[in-house]
Protein backbone atom coordinates (compact mmCIF):
# COMPACT_ATOMS: atom_id res chain seq x y z
CA UNK A 1 0.00 0.00 0.00
CA UNK A 2 2.85 2.40 -1.01
CA UNK A 3 0.62 4.80 -2.96
CA UNK A 4 -1.64 5.27 -0.03
CA UNK A 5 -0.09 9.19 0.03
CA UNK A 6 -1.58 9.46 -3.64
CA UNK A 7 -4.87 7.75 -3.27
CA UNK A 8 -5.93 9.67 -0.13
CA UNK A 9 -4.73 13.21 -1.30
CA UNK A 10 -7.82 15.23 -1.70
CA UNK A 11 -7.99 18.24 -3.91
CA UNK A 12 -10.34 21.32 -2.64
CA UNK A 13 -12.91 21.04 -4.79
CA UNK A 14 -15.90 18.70 -4.17
CA UNK A 15 -15.95 15.25 -5.97
CA UNK A 16 -18.81 12.88 -6.16
CA UNK A 17 -19.11 9.45 -4.31
CA UNK A 18 -18.71 7.74 -8.03
CA UNK A 19 -15.19 9.86 -8.68
CA UNK A 20 -14.00 8.61 -4.69
CA UNK A 21 -15.21 5.09 -5.33
CA UNK A 22 -13.60 4.64 -8.67
CA UNK A 23 -10.30 6.65 -7.74
CA UNK A 24 -9.75 4.15 -4.59
CA UNK A 25 -10.45 1.37 -7.32
CA UNK A 26 -7.37 2.55 -9.49
CA UNK A 27 -5.02 2.79 -6.73
CA UNK A 28 -5.89 0.36 -3.85
CA UNK A 29 -5.70 -3.36 -3.60
CA UNK A 30 -6.26 -6.02 -1.07
CA UNK A 31 -3.78 -6.94 1.89
CA UNK A 32 -2.52 -10.10 -0.51
CA UNK A 33 -2.64 -12.13 2.30
CA UNK A 34 -4.87 -15.69 2.63
CA UNK A 35 -5.34 -18.81 4.34
CA UNK A 36 -7.16 -21.94 3.92
CA UNK A 37 -10.26 -22.87 5.95
CA UNK A 38 -12.28 -25.36 5.80
CA UNK A 39 -15.66 -25.26 3.56
CA UNK A 40 -18.08 -25.15 6.48
CA UNK A 41 -16.40 -22.24 7.97
CA UNK A 42 -16.06 -20.47 4.37
CA UNK A 43 -19.59 -18.57 4.62
CA UNK A 44 -19.01 -14.61 3.97
CA UNK A 45 -15.53 -14.70 3.34
CA UNK A 46 -13.85 -13.82 0.21
CA UNK A 47 -12.26 -16.34 -2.45
CA UNK A 48 -8.62 -16.04 -2.59
CA UNK A 49 -8.00 -17.92 -6.00
CA UNK A 50 -9.80 -19.25 -8.52
CA UNK A 51 -12.73 -22.03 -7.55
CA UNK A 52 -12.55 -24.84 -10.40
CA UNK A 53 -14.37 -28.42 -11.36
CA UNK A 54 -12.68 -31.06 -10.00
CA UNK A 55 -14.80 -33.59 -11.62
CA UNK A 56 -18.06 -33.17 -13.41
CA UNK A 57 -21.55 -32.61 -11.93
CA UNK A 58 -23.33 -34.65 -11.75
CA UNK A 59 -20.34 -37.32 -11.84
CA UNK A 60 -22.71 -39.89 -13.97
CA UNK A 61 -25.85 -39.80 -15.75
CA UNK A 62 -28.49 -40.07 -13.16
CA UNK A 63 -32.22 -40.07 -12.68
CA UNK A 64 -34.55 -37.07 -11.37
CA UNK A 65 -37.56 -39.34 -10.46
CA UNK A 66 -38.27 -42.11 -9.38
CA UNK A 67 -39.39 -44.51 -12.16
CA UNK A 68 -38.34 -47.05 -14.82
CA UNK A 69 -35.14 -46.56 -17.09
CA UNK A 70 -35.89 -47.49 -20.77
CA UNK A 71 -34.52 -47.56 -24.21
CA UNK A 72 -36.69 -44.88 -26.09
CA UNK A 73 -36.19 -47.32 -29.69
CA UNK A 74 -37.50 -49.66 -27.53
CA UNK A 75 -41.10 -47.63 -27.21
CA UNK A 76 -43.91 -48.31 -29.52
CA UNK A 77 -45.08 -44.56 -31.09
CA UNK A 78 -48.22 -43.61 -30.75
CA UNK A 79 -49.52 -46.69 -28.50
CA UNK A 80 -48.76 -48.26 -25.06
CA UNK A 81 -45.91 -50.23 -24.82
CA UNK A 82 -44.85 -53.55 -22.71
CA UNK A 83 -41.54 -54.56 -20.93
CA UNK A 84 -40.19 -56.85 -18.64
CA UNK A 85 -38.60 -55.22 -15.59
CA UNK A 86 -35.50 -56.93 -15.10
CA UNK A 87 -33.01 -55.11 -12.53
CA UNK A 88 -33.13 -52.12 -9.54
CA UNK A 89 -31.03 -49.48 -9.06
CA UNK A 90 -31.04 -47.41 -6.15
CA UNK A 91 -28.99 -44.12 -5.46
CA UNK A 92 -25.58 -45.56 -4.77
CA UNK A 93 -26.20 -48.69 -6.36
CA UNK A 94 -25.10 -49.25 -9.88
CA UNK A 95 -26.87 -51.86 -11.57
CA UNK A 96 -23.74 -54.49 -11.61
CA UNK A 97 -24.34 -55.44 -15.56
CA UNK A 98 -24.88 -53.42 -18.61
CA UNK A 99 -28.63 -52.74 -19.30
CA UNK A 100 -29.77 -54.48 -22.60
CA UNK A 101 -32.15 -53.59 -25.16
CA UNK A 102 -36.00 -54.69 -24.35
CA UNK A 103 -35.91 -54.04 -20.88
CA UNK A 104 -37.51 -51.80 -18.38
CA UNK A 105 -35.16 -51.38 -15.11
CA UNK A 106 -36.97 -50.23 -11.74
CA UNK A 107 -34.46 -46.58 -10.76
CA UNK A 108 -34.94 -44.32 -8.08
CA UNK A 109 -34.01 -40.54 -7.82
CA UNK A 110 -30.38 -40.33 -7.92
CA UNK A 111 -28.88 -43.68 -8.85
CA UNK A 112 -26.77 -43.76 -11.66
CA UNK A 113 -28.14 -44.93 -15.58
CA UNK A 114 -26.42 -47.75 -16.50
CA UNK A 115 -24.69 -48.05 -19.87
CA UNK A 116 -25.59 -50.45 -22.49
CA UNK A 117 -23.97 -53.59 -23.48
CA UNK A 118 -21.96 -51.62 -26.41
CA UNK A 119 -23.99 -48.69 -26.06
CA UNK A 120 -25.15 -45.73 -24.06
CA UNK A 121 -28.06 -47.93 -22.23
CA UNK A 122 -31.19 -46.67 -21.44
CA UNK A 123 -32.13 -43.02 -22.73
CA UNK A 124 -35.43 -42.21 -21.15
CA UNK A 125 -37.03 -42.36 -17.88
CA UNK A 126 -40.82 -42.99 -17.52
CA UNK A 127 -41.57 -41.81 -13.34
CA UNK A 128 -43.64 -44.57 -11.66
CA UNK A 129 -46.93 -42.30 -10.98
CA UNK A 130 -47.39 -42.58 -15.13
CA UNK A 131 -46.96 -46.72 -15.66
CA UNK A 132 -48.71 -49.66 -14.42
CA UNK A 133 -47.32 -52.64 -13.25
CA UNK A 134 -48.55 -56.09 -14.41
CA UNK A 135 -46.67 -59.07 -12.52
CA UNK A 136 -43.12 -58.45 -13.59
CA UNK A 137 -43.62 -55.98 -16.41
CA UNK A 138 -44.47 -52.75 -16.98
CA UNK A 139 -47.10 -50.78 -18.88
CA UNK A 140 -45.77 -47.47 -20.41
CA UNK A 141 -48.11 -44.87 -21.85
CA UNK A 142 -47.19 -42.98 -25.17
CA UNK A 143 -45.85 -39.76 -25.90
CA UNK A 144 -43.22 -39.70 -23.86
CA UNK A 145 -39.84 -37.39 -24.88
CA UNK A 146 -36.88 -39.27 -25.46
CA UNK A 147 -34.70 -38.27 -22.99
CA UNK A 148 -37.26 -37.38 -20.49
CA UNK A 149 -36.03 -36.96 -16.47
CA UNK A 150 -32.34 -38.01 -17.59
CA UNK A 151 -29.97 -36.33 -16.04
CA UNK A 152 -26.56 -36.00 -18.08
CA UNK A 153 -23.15 -36.25 -16.50
CA UNK A 154 -21.96 -32.68 -16.45
CA UNK A 155 -25.07 -30.95 -17.21
CA UNK A 156 -24.67 -28.70 -14.61
CA UNK A 157 -20.73 -27.88 -14.13
CA UNK A 158 -17.78 -29.63 -16.20
CA UNK A 159 -14.58 -30.88 -14.89
CA UNK A 160 -11.79 -27.87 -15.03
CA UNK A 161 -14.63 -25.20 -15.38
CA UNK A 162 -13.86 -21.95 -13.31
CA UNK A 163 -16.70 -21.73 -10.62
CA UNK A 164 -16.07 -18.70 -8.74
CA UNK A 165 -13.49 -16.16 -9.23
CA UNK A 166 -11.11 -14.16 -6.92
CA UNK A 167 -12.82 -11.20 -4.83
CA UNK A 168 -15.90 -13.46 -4.73
CA UNK A 169 -18.08 -13.16 -1.51
CA UNK A 170 -19.19 -17.07 -0.20
CA UNK A 171 -22.67 -17.18 0.08
CA UNK A 172 -24.64 -20.97 1.14
CA UNK A 173 -25.02 -21.38 -2.67
CA UNK A 174 -21.35 -21.48 -3.29
CA UNK A 175 -20.66 -23.67 -0.11
CA UNK A 176 -22.90 -26.22 -1.43
CA UNK A 177 -20.86 -26.02 -4.88
CA UNK A 178 -17.42 -26.34 -3.07
CA UNK A 179 -19.22 -29.02 -0.92
CA UNK A 180 -20.09 -31.14 -4.25
CA UNK A 181 -17.20 -30.35 -6.08
CA UNK A 182 -15.16 -32.47 -3.22
CA UNK A 183 -13.70 -29.26 -1.70
CA UNK A 184 -12.89 -29.83 1.95
CA UNK A 185 -11.46 -26.43 2.53
CA UNK A 186 -11.22 -23.16 0.40
CA UNK A 187 -7.97 -21.15 0.36
CA UNK A 188 -9.88 -17.23 1.19
CA UNK A 189 -8.18 -13.79 2.07
CA UNK A 190 -6.67 -13.68 5.23
CA UNK A 191 -9.96 -11.43 7.36
CA UNK A 192 -8.73 -7.38 7.55
CA UNK A 193 -7.77 -6.49 10.66
CA UNK A 194 -9.98 -3.21 12.23
CA UNK A 195 -9.04 -1.26 15.09
CA UNK A 196 -11.78 1.18 16.01
CA UNK A 197 -12.08 3.77 18.94
CA UNK A 198 -13.51 7.25 20.17
CA UNK A 199 -12.12 10.11 21.52
CA UNK A 200 -13.45 12.97 24.04
CA UNK A 201 -14.11 13.11 27.60
CA UNK A 202 -17.80 14.14 26.94
CA UNK A 203 -17.93 10.28 25.50
CA UNK A 204 -19.05 7.44 28.34
CA UNK A 205 -19.23 3.53 27.28
CA UNK A 206 -22.15 1.77 28.40
CA UNK A 207 -22.80 0.15 31.41
CA UNK A 208 -22.59 3.14 34.09
CA UNK A 209 -24.72 5.19 34.65
CA UNK A 210 -24.85 8.28 32.26
CA UNK A 211 -22.47 11.51 33.82
CA UNK A 212 -24.13 14.83 33.27
CA UNK A 213 -23.14 16.51 30.49
CA UNK A 214 -21.93 13.03 28.95
CA UNK A 215 -23.32 11.24 25.79
CA UNK A 216 -22.87 7.40 25.70
CA UNK A 217 -21.04 6.30 22.53
CA UNK A 218 -23.47 4.86 20.13
CA UNK A 219 -21.04 5.48 17.03
CA UNK A 220 -18.23 3.04 17.82
CA UNK A 221 -20.68 0.16 18.42
CA UNK A 222 -23.21 1.33 15.19
CA UNK A 223 -19.11 0.95 13.24
CA UNK A 224 -17.90 -2.18 14.69
CA UNK A 225 -21.43 -3.91 13.76
CA UNK A 226 -20.98 -2.54 10.79
CA UNK A 227 -17.48 -3.83 10.31
CA UNK A 228 -18.62 -7.25 12.07
CA UNK A 229 -21.21 -7.63 9.26
CA UNK A 230 -18.48 -7.37 6.84
CA UNK A 231 -16.42 -10.28 7.69
CA UNK A 232 -13.68 -7.92 9.83
CA UNK A 233 -11.85 -8.63 12.50
CA UNK A 234 -12.59 -6.31 14.55
CA UNK A 235 -10.82 -4.82 17.75
CA UNK A 236 -12.47 -2.34 20.39
CA UNK A 237 -9.67 -0.11 20.98
CA UNK A 238 -12.02 1.88 23.46
CA UNK A 239 -12.67 5.49 24.54
CA UNK A 240 -9.43 8.45 24.54
CA UNK A 241 -9.80 10.93 26.84
CA UNK A 242 -8.69 14.37 25.46
CA UNK A 243 -4.95 14.03 26.31
CA UNK A 244 -2.50 13.99 23.60
CA UNK A 245 -0.16 11.47 24.69
CA UNK A 246 -2.30 8.51 25.29
CA UNK A 247 -4.33 9.18 21.89
CA UNK A 248 -0.83 8.88 20.48
CA UNK A 249 0.24 6.01 21.93
CA UNK A 250 -2.89 4.26 21.55
CA UNK A 251 -2.68 5.13 17.54
CA UNK A 252 0.88 3.68 17.20
CA UNK A 253 0.10 0.26 18.78
CA UNK A 254 -3.12 -0.39 16.93
CA UNK A 255 -1.10 0.91 13.70
CA UNK A 256 1.19 -2.18 14.49
CA UNK A 257 -1.11 -4.80 14.36
CA UNK A 258 -3.88 -3.68 11.97
CA UNK A 259 -4.94 -3.15 8.63
CA UNK A 260 -7.13 0.12 8.80
CA UNK A 261 -7.86 2.64 11.65
CA UNK A 262 -11.63 3.86 12.19
CA UNK A 263 -13.48 6.81 14.31
CA UNK A 264 -15.98 8.73 13.98
CA UNK A 265 -16.35 12.47 15.37
CA UNK A 266 -13.39 14.77 16.49
CA UNK A 267 -11.67 15.35 13.14
CA UNK A 268 -13.75 17.53 10.55
CA UNK A 269 -11.49 20.44 8.04
CA UNK A 270 -10.53 23.19 9.90
CA UNK A 271 -10.17 21.76 13.87
CA UNK A 272 -7.43 21.95 15.40
CA UNK A 273 -7.91 18.71 17.41
CA UNK A 274 -5.94 16.25 18.83
CA UNK A 275 -6.73 13.59 16.38
CA UNK A 276 -6.10 15.79 13.19
CA UNK A 277 -1.87 16.70 14.80
CA UNK A 278 -1.72 13.16 15.95
CA UNK A 279 -2.35 11.39 12.34
CA UNK A 280 -0.77 14.02 10.74
CA UNK A 281 2.46 13.97 12.60
CA UNK A 282 2.40 10.09 12.67
CA UNK A 283 1.44 10.23 8.32
CA UNK A 284 -0.66 11.94 6.70
CA UNK A 285 -4.56 13.13 7.03
CA UNK A 286 -6.51 14.67 4.37
CA UNK A 287 -9.74 15.29 4.02
CA UNK A 288 -12.37 14.66 1.06
CA UNK A 289 -14.76 17.33 -0.07
CA UNK A 290 -17.46 14.80 -1.18
CA UNK A 291 -20.51 16.60 -2.47
CA UNK A 292 -22.79 14.52 -0.19
CA UNK A 293 -26.11 15.27 2.42
CA UNK A 294 -25.64 13.86 5.56
CA UNK A 295 -22.22 14.39 6.32
CA UNK A 296 -19.21 16.16 6.56
CA UNK A 297 -16.09 16.34 5.14
CA UNK A 298 -14.76 12.45 5.41
CA UNK A 299 -10.49 12.14 6.97
CA UNK A 300 -8.49 9.58 5.03
CA UNK A 301 -5.06 9.39 5.55
CA UNK A 302 -2.90 7.04 7.20
CA UNK A 303 0.15 6.22 9.97
CA UNK A 304 3.35 4.82 9.03
CA UNK A 305 4.84 2.63 10.69
CA UNK A 306 8.25 0.72 10.49
CA UNK A 307 7.52 1.05 6.32
CA UNK A 308 3.93 0.18 6.32
CA UNK A 309 1.39 2.68 5.96
CA UNK A 310 -1.81 1.19 7.75
CA UNK A 311 -5.08 3.50 6.08
CA UNK A 312 -7.06 5.76 8.36
CA UNK A 313 -11.00 6.82 8.40
CA UNK A 314 -12.41 9.79 10.12
CA UNK A 315 -16.26 9.04 9.83
CA UNK A 316 -18.99 12.52 11.02
CA UNK A 317 -19.31 12.75 14.44
CA UNK A 318 -23.42 12.28 14.12
CA UNK A 319 -25.08 8.60 14.47
CA UNK A 320 -26.82 8.67 11.12
CA UNK A 321 -23.98 10.93 9.32
CA UNK A 322 -21.66 7.98 10.45
CA UNK A 323 -23.85 4.89 9.65
CA UNK A 324 -24.45 6.74 6.17
CA UNK A 325 -20.86 7.31 5.43
CA UNK A 326 -19.76 3.95 6.26
CA UNK A 327 -21.95 2.46 4.20
CA UNK A 328 -21.59 4.24 1.36
CA UNK A 329 -18.21 5.37 1.17
CA UNK A 330 -16.22 3.51 4.06
CA UNK A 331 -17.39 0.15 2.98
CA UNK A 332 -15.95 0.22 -0.62
CA UNK A 333 -12.92 1.39 0.44
CA UNK A 334 -13.22 -2.07 3.26
CA UNK A 335 -14.01 -4.46 0.79
CA UNK A 336 -11.10 -2.91 -1.24
CA UNK A 337 -9.19 -3.76 1.22
CA UNK A 338 -10.35 -6.86 1.74
CA UNK A 339 -9.85 -8.43 -1.63
CA UNK A 340 -13.56 -8.14 -2.54
CA UNK A 341 -14.24 -7.58 -6.32
CA UNK A 342 -18.26 -6.34 -5.81
CA UNK A 343 -17.94 -3.18 -4.29
CA UNK A 344 -21.44 -1.95 -4.67
CA UNK A 345 -24.58 -2.69 -3.28
CA UNK A 346 -27.67 -3.31 -5.50
CA UNK A 347 -30.17 -0.17 -5.48
CA UNK A 348 -33.87 -1.45 -6.35
CA UNK A 349 -36.08 1.17 -8.08
CA UNK A 350 -39.75 1.70 -6.26
CA UNK A 351 -41.96 4.30 -6.47
CA UNK A 352 -42.36 7.07 -4.16
CA UNK A 353 -45.09 7.76 -1.73
CA UNK A 354 -44.32 11.64 -1.17
CA UNK A 355 -42.54 14.89 -2.25
CA UNK A 356 -39.33 16.34 -2.14
CA UNK A 357 -37.89 19.20 -3.28
CA UNK A 358 -33.59 19.08 -3.73
CA UNK A 359 -30.41 21.52 -3.62
CA UNK A 360 -28.35 19.92 -6.99
CA UNK A 361 -24.87 19.26 -6.72
CA UNK A 362 -24.42 16.74 -4.17
CA UNK A 363 -25.76 12.78 -3.36
CA UNK A 364 -28.16 12.83 -0.64
CA UNK A 365 -29.60 9.86 1.09
CA UNK A 366 -33.20 9.83 2.98
CA UNK A 367 -33.90 7.41 5.10
CA UNK A 368 -37.42 5.32 4.47
CA UNK A 369 -39.63 2.48 5.03
CA UNK A 370 -41.20 0.47 2.52
CA UNK A 371 -45.12 0.52 2.69
CA UNK A 372 -47.98 -1.59 -0.06
CA UNK A 373 -50.19 0.51 -1.85
CA UNK A 374 -53.16 -0.22 -3.11
CA UNK A 375 -52.39 -2.57 -5.63
CA UNK A 376 -50.50 -4.51 -3.30
CA UNK A 377 -46.91 -3.22 -4.29
CA UNK A 378 -44.09 -1.57 -2.58
CA UNK A 379 -43.92 2.25 -2.19
CA UNK A 380 -41.33 3.90 -0.58
CA UNK A 381 -42.13 6.66 2.19
CA UNK A 382 -40.03 9.31 3.68
CA UNK A 383 -39.34 9.45 7.41
CA UNK A 384 -40.27 12.71 8.83
CA UNK A 385 -37.81 13.53 10.60
CA UNK A 386 -34.45 13.54 8.69
CA UNK A 387 -32.27 15.17 11.25
CA UNK A 388 -28.71 13.87 11.45
CA UNK A 389 -28.58 12.38 15.12
CA UNK A 390 -31.94 10.90 15.13
CA UNK A 391 -30.78 7.08 15.46
CA UNK A 392 -34.95 5.94 15.45
CA UNK A 393 -34.70 7.13 11.90
CA UNK A 394 -32.26 4.89 10.90
CA UNK A 395 -33.88 1.80 13.44
CA UNK A 396 -37.35 2.59 12.10
CA UNK A 397 -36.38 2.48 8.14
CA UNK A 398 -35.81 -0.42 5.81
CA UNK A 399 -33.43 1.84 3.63
CA UNK A 400 -32.17 4.05 2.25
CA UNK A 401 -33.29 6.34 -0.71
CA UNK A 402 -30.50 7.74 -2.99
CA UNK A 403 -30.86 10.91 -4.61
CA UNK A 404 -28.02 11.82 -7.57
CA UNK A 405 -25.98 14.83 -8.00
CA UNK A 406 -28.43 15.67 -10.80
CA UNK A 407 -31.77 15.61 -9.40
CA UNK A 408 -33.11 18.48 -8.31
CA UNK A 409 -36.39 16.70 -6.59
CA UNK A 410 -38.74 14.02 -6.80
CA UNK A 411 -43.07 13.69 -7.43
CA UNK A 412 -44.80 11.20 -5.53
CA UNK A 413 -45.10 8.16 -7.81
CA UNK A 414 -42.01 8.65 -9.52
CA UNK A 415 -39.38 5.98 -9.64
CA UNK A 416 -36.57 6.30 -7.17
CA UNK A 417 -33.17 4.44 -6.44
CA UNK A 418 -34.03 2.34 -3.03
CA UNK A 419 -30.91 0.68 -1.09
CA UNK A 420 -31.99 -1.50 1.69
CA UNK A 421 -30.51 -1.81 4.82
CA UNK A 422 -30.64 -5.76 4.04
CA UNK A 423 -28.10 -5.58 0.94
CA UNK A 424 -25.31 -3.30 3.03
CA UNK A 425 -25.91 -4.10 6.56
Amino acid sequence: MSELDDCFRASEEPITVAEAIARFSEILGGIGQSEKVPVREALDRILASELTAQHDIPPHDNSAVDGYAVYYDDLTKGAEARLPVTGRIAAGHPLNRPAKRGEAVQIFTGAPVPEGDGDDGPDTIFMVEDIKVDGDNVVLPAGIKQHANHRKKGEDVKMGEVILTPGHKLRPQDISMAASLGYCEIEVCRRLRVAVFSTGDEIQDVGAPLVAGCIYDANRYSIISMLERLGCDVTDVGIFPDVPGDIRAGLWQAADDHDLLITSGGVSKGEEDHIKAIVEDLGALNFWNLAIKPGRPIALGHIEREGVQVPFVGLPGNPVAVMVTFLRIARPLILLLSGASELEPNLFQVPAGFDFKKKPGRREWLRARLEQDGANKPVAIKYEADGSGIISSMVESDGLIELSEECEGITEGELIDFLPFSEVM
